[in-house]
Order: C-alpha cells, then structure tokens, then sequence
C-alpha cells in the first residue's frame, strides 16, 4: 500500500475532529437567540471545552507513544460529534457544559495520535509541507463548520444539532478499512528514530519560548473564533446566518494559508515565517477592533486569518 493514502485518512479525521470546534463557535448565536443566555455563558461553554481537553491530551500523548492505536482517533471523533449533537437538546447551562467538555475532549483526544502517524510517514526534508496538508483538513473542517451549522438551523431549528454525528460516522467507516495498516505503522516509527535519534537534541531555552509564543497565539486565536460571529451581529448589525457564513469564509482563507505556509517555512525558514505571521496578524487585529467600517473590518479579517494561519505548521515543526 502506498504511503500517501494514509495522509488523506489522517487529513479527513483532522477535518472530522475539527468541524466540531467551529460548529461550537456557529452554534453559541443560535443557542443565545433561541435560550437567551449571555456572553458571559457563551465564552464559559468554549473555555470548559478547551481546557478539559487540554488536559485530557497529553495522557493520549503518552498512550499514543507506546503504540499505535486506531481506536484512539475513532473514539476521539465520535465523542467531539456525539457532544455537539446533543446540543440543540438541552436548554439549562449545566448540561450544555458537559456535552461541550465531551465534545472538547474527543477533539483534544484526536490530536496526539494523529499527529504522530502523520509525523511518521512524512518526507523529514518536507516536514513543513507535511504537517501543513495535516493542518488543512482540520481548517477545511473549521471552514465547513459554520456553513453546516448554518444549513441545519435554517432547516431544522435546534433539532437540527443531531445531524453533527455525520461526520464521526462517516470517519470511523472509512478507518474500518485501515486498522491493520495504521497499527504496522509502529515498525517504520521505530526505524525513523533510530535513524534520527543520534541527531536529536533538547533545546529548553528555545521551546519554553516557543510555548510562550504558542500560548500567547492560542488565546487571540480562539478569543477570534468564539466573538467573530457576535462581533459581526453586534457592531455591523448582520444576521446569526452571515455571521456563520463569515466565520467560515474566515477559516476558509485560513486553511489555504495553513497548505500555503508549510511549504514556504521549509524553503526560507520557520522562524523567519512565524515572525513574518505576526507581522501581519497583530497589526491587523488592532485595526480590526478600531474601526467602524464593515469593509474595512473584512480586509483586515482576511490579513488576520492569514497571519494566524501561516504561523501554525512552521511552530509545529519547531515544537
């Protein structure tokens, strides 16, 4: 079997994992609009899930370094779809937590064991380039998100939030078919690192600054995606329905410049492309929320989803 199918299955869970944090932030209008909750309420709903399945991850981590196991990404996309179906069926707060913090779980649980498959059949020349075709399919999933959600409101109400589950069908069908092969995968690892493992050096000094890098982008980057629909509602006066549209059209140019920077970050540098993204994204944001006008709020949306977007495989490789 070729290598490269493995890379379109890894991309495909990415995107089925992933759809399932921008359906949260698409959703967070309509369940305001039809339960009356606050901002407040909204912005706990995305930082329980985020950070229970931020602790959640580094155990997979560590599961997923002593061997393979497909189950790890099946269970991982069924739990983030099952959480977020569930949502248009309960109206107290409480509960809404829980199938978040589920939900955030099963995206947080994707991560590690997919990341690492994906390391393993990797060119080591092109990691860049790799990691950014990884990275697209979870923006691709970002950017279909809103559309979905948009779509299944519009149709069906709140009831609608059951149809999430598709695509955590649809990816554990498609790993039916690949159990075997991702699990073999375990003997090619152990023949990369023992190539690369005399080569191999800690570097403290410049990965605690990188998590400080890493830490500072997380928090603008899903402070954006949780208020970009109410900000659009609010100050530009548009319908829950565009400020969903909008906030996929943002992931959308976002997830060409994710395929876009891994390559470039391989021909002239990592650092050089990180520095250059926030170059480009904090400027952005400042005049983003300084001003008044609705065209100027779009173009500076599309230099903010790029800067945000160029950064991420580059700080992968470096991390």
């Amino acid at each position: 079997m070729w290598i490269s199918p493995y890379k379109y299955v890894l991309s495909l869970g990415h995107l089925c994992s992933d759809i399932n944090q921008s359906i949260l932030s698409a959703v967070l209008p309509f369940l305001i609009a039809t339960y009356h909750y606050d901002y407040t309420t909204a912005a706990m709903l995305v930082t329980v899930s985020n950070v229970f399945g931020a602790f959640v991850q580094p155990f997979i981590g560590m599961l997923s370094d002593k061997k393979n196991r497909l189950l790890y990404m099946t269970l991982s996309v069924s739990l983030a779809s099952g959480g977020m179906a569930v949502t248009g069926f309960i109206s107290n707060s409480f509960g809404l937590c829980i199938v978040v913090i589920i939900s955030g779980i099963g995206v947080a649980m994707f991560h590690p064991q997919a990341a690492k498959l994906f390391n393993s059949v990797s060119s080591k020349n092109a990691k860049g380039k790799g990691i950014s075709i990884f990275s697209f399919g979870g923006k691709v999933g970002f950017t279909l998100g809103p559309v979905y959600t948009a779509f299944l409101m519009n149709l069906f109400g709140m009831k609608g939030t059951i149809l999430f589950l598709i695509p955590g069908i649809v990816f554990g069908i498609v790993c039916s078919f690949f159990n075997k092969d991702f699990e073999n995968l375990d003997v090619l690892e152990v023949e990369k690192k023992e190539e690369v493992k005399s080569e191999q050096k800690d570097d403290w000094s410049g990965f605690i600054k990188l998590c400080g890098v890493v830490f500072s982008r997380s928090i603008l980057s899903n402070g954006i995606s949780t208020f970009l629909a109410f900000y659009f509602i609010q100050q530009f006066s548009k319908s829950n329905s565009f400020a969903s549209m909008l906030l996929s059209v943002f992931y959308g140019i976002g997830s060409i410049a994710i395929l876009l920077g891994g390559g470039i970050a391989d021909c002239f540098g990592h650092r050089k492309m990180v520095r250059l993204s926030f170059c480009i994204f904090l400027p952005a944001i400042f005049i983003f929320t300084n001003t008044s006008h609705f065209v100027i709020a779009l173009i500076m949306l599309i230099f903010m989803t790029c800067g945000e977007s160029l950064s991420y495989s580059p700080m992968v490789v470096l991390g």
